[in-house]
Parts: structure tokens; sequence; C-alpha cells
């Protein structure tokens, strides 16, 4: 089981723990939209007892125990598009996305 981080993702959640403080990245899912799931992305402030962490580098990827097998393989990647940014995720489970990309289906 693994999730990964590129170089550029890295870097910004080495930026917001420096600027915002908290441990590291805490990802997760939640049931939403129009395909059934969303992610969940916030800066990680603590361990929870049933959490999974992944270290790369110095820092850190806080995912819940059962949002695990949702995110398991991913690799998430920031970029900057236009005048917005945010996290994308390359997710090996996902079978559907809809249209607007801001759900998706595990098959």
């Amino acid at each position: 089981m693994a999730i990964q981080l590129t170089k550029t993702a890295e870097a910004r959640v080495r930026s917001f723990v420096e600027r915002e403080g908290g441990i590291g990245l805490r990802l997760g899912v939640k049931k939403t939209g129009c395909s059934g799931w969303a992610y969940t992305v916030d800066l990680a402030r603590n361990v929870e007892a049933d959490d999974v962490v992944f270290e790369q580098g110095d820092v850190k990827v806080v995912v819940a125990h059962d949002s695990l097998a949702f995110l398991d393989g991913s690799t998430v990647d920031f970029k900057s598009e236009g005048l917005g940014s945010a996290f994308h995720f390359d997710n090996p489970n996902v079978s559907e996305q809809c249209g607007c990309g801001e759900s998706f289906t595990i098959g």
C-alpha cells in the first residue's frame, strides 16, 4: 500500500506546513457528487489511532484507514491552472469520473 507525491506536491505540502503548522497532508474521501466519491485534502494537525502515515522525505501523508482502499496506489500532484491551483490525483482505483471532475466511482 502506498500513496506517492510528485516533487511539486511535496514542495507545496512542505510550504503549507512551514506556513500554517501541522505535520503534513491529510487525504481522504467522502461520499458526494454525481459519481459517488470525492477527494478531501487538508492539513494534517495530528495522527489518529486508525490513521496510516506515509513518509516521503520530510513530508508526511496521513490517511484515515477507511479511506485507504480508495486511495491506495495514487500519485498526487499539485498543479496551477489559470488563476487556480489544486492537488490532482492519478488514482488507479477509479473506474469512472463525472464530467465536471469533482467525483469518481471505484470499480
